[in-house]
């Protein structure tokens, strides 16, 4: 992973943060609507630590691949990933 890990980690722990967040929203009966705005919470940070990934692997892993003549791997990895986020 050539995002920076920092970042990345960071980005988990906001995400694990909601997840508990909502885990006791849900143990304690709250509002269903807050509940919701939660969830929708965590939607953007997966979005968010998804780009960065995405973004170090594109600036790094991807252009190393290149460098080395591996532009058919490459090419599918990225296709692979372009499918599996129309799903």
């Amino acid at each position: 992973m050539r995002a920076n890990k920092k970042d990345i980690l960071n980005r988990l722990a906001t995400i694990e943060g909601h997840l508990k967040g909502i885990r006791k929203m849900v143990e304690e009966d709250q509002y269903c609507v807050d509940v919701l705005k939660q969830t929708f919470a965590v939607e953007r940070a997966l979005q968010k630590f998804e780009a960065a990934v995405l973004e170090g692997h594109l600036n790094g892993c991807v252009v190393e691949g290149f460098r080395e003549g591996r532009e058919q791997e490459m090419i599918r990895e990225l296709s692979e990933l372009f499918e599996l986020s129309r799903r």
